[in-house]
Protein backbone atom coordinates (compact mmCIF):
# COMPACT_ATOMS: atom_id res chain seq x y z
CA UNK A 1 0.00 0.00 0.00
CA UNK A 2 2.94 2.07 -0.39
CA UNK A 3 1.59 3.48 -3.97
CA UNK A 4 -1.39 4.47 -2.25
CA UNK A 5 -0.58 8.43 -2.12
CA UNK A 6 0.79 8.33 -5.68
CA UNK A 7 -2.27 7.56 -7.49
CA UNK A 8 -4.31 10.45 -9.09
CA UNK A 9 -8.03 10.98 -10.17
CA UNK A 10 -8.52 9.21 -13.53
CA UNK A 11 -5.66 6.73 -13.56
CA UNK A 12 -6.33 3.64 -15.56
CA UNK A 13 -6.04 1.03 -13.44
CA UNK A 14 -5.03 -2.60 -14.82
CA UNK A 15 -4.82 -6.12 -13.58
CA UNK A 16 -0.84 -8.15 -13.61
CA UNK A 17 -2.18 -9.03 -16.97
CA UNK A 18 -2.73 -5.65 -18.73
CA UNK A 19 -6.44 -5.62 -18.92
CA UNK A 20 -8.36 -2.70 -17.83
CA UNK A 21 -10.27 -3.06 -14.12
CA UNK A 22 -11.17 0.46 -14.11
CA UNK A 23 -10.46 4.46 -13.67
CA UNK A 24 -9.76 5.89 -10.60
CA UNK A 25 -12.40 8.41 -9.11
CA UNK A 26 -9.96 8.85 -5.71
CA UNK A 27 -8.54 6.98 -2.75
CA UNK A 28 -10.39 6.55 0.17
CA UNK A 29 -8.56 5.20 3.07
CA UNK A 30 -6.99 2.08 1.91
CA UNK A 31 -8.79 1.60 -1.00
CA UNK A 32 -9.24 2.71 -4.52
CA UNK A 33 -12.60 3.99 -5.63
CA UNK A 34 -13.44 3.54 -9.05
CA UNK A 35 -15.55 6.30 -10.97
CA UNK A 36 -19.15 4.79 -11.84
CA UNK A 37 -18.57 4.59 -15.95
CA UNK A 38 -16.20 1.36 -15.13
CA UNK A 39 -18.85 -0.29 -13.07
CA UNK A 40 -20.19 -3.26 -14.93
CA UNK A 41 -23.59 -4.06 -16.37
CA UNK A 42 -27.13 -5.16 -14.56
CA UNK A 43 -27.54 -4.60 -10.84
CA UNK A 44 -23.67 -3.23 -11.11
CA UNK A 45 -24.38 -0.32 -13.04
CA UNK A 46 -24.20 3.05 -12.06
CA UNK A 47 -22.72 2.22 -8.46
CA UNK A 48 -19.16 3.04 -7.65
CA UNK A 49 -17.16 0.23 -6.58
CA UNK A 50 -13.68 -0.19 -4.47
CA UNK A 51 -10.32 -2.35 -4.93
CA UNK A 52 -8.16 -3.01 -2.04
CA UNK A 53 -4.82 -0.55 -1.91
CA UNK A 54 -3.24 -4.49 -0.88
CA UNK A 55 -3.77 -5.56 -4.47
CA UNK A 56 -1.53 -2.48 -5.86
CA UNK A 57 1.89 -3.97 -7.20
CA UNK A 58 3.44 -0.76 -8.49
CA UNK A 59 1.73 2.65 -9.63
CA UNK A 60 4.10 3.27 -13.42
CA UNK A 61 3.18 6.41 -15.33
CA UNK A 62 -0.87 7.44 -15.20
CA UNK A 63 -1.06 3.41 -14.83
CA UNK A 64 -1.90 1.49 -11.60
CA UNK A 65 -0.86 -1.67 -12.12
CA UNK A 66 -2.50 -4.67 -9.41
CA UNK A 67 -0.60 -7.60 -8.49
CA UNK A 68 -3.75 -10.15 -9.57
CA UNK A 69 -4.77 -10.36 -13.06
CA UNK A 70 -7.87 -8.34 -14.06
CA UNK A 71 -10.89 -10.93 -14.01
CA UNK A 72 -9.16 -12.04 -10.54
CA UNK A 73 -8.83 -8.57 -8.54
CA UNK A 74 -12.84 -7.51 -9.96
CA UNK A 75 -13.48 -10.72 -7.34
CA UNK A 76 -11.96 -8.52 -4.46
CA UNK A 77 -14.15 -5.15 -5.48
CA UNK A 78 -16.79 -3.87 -2.95
CA UNK A 79 -19.69 -2.09 -4.10
CA UNK A 80 -20.80 1.01 -2.45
Amino acid sequence: MAHLDSIKEHMEVIGADGAHVGTVDHVEGDRIKLTKKDSGEGSHKGHHHYIPGSLVAEVEGDKVRLSANANVAVTFEEEA
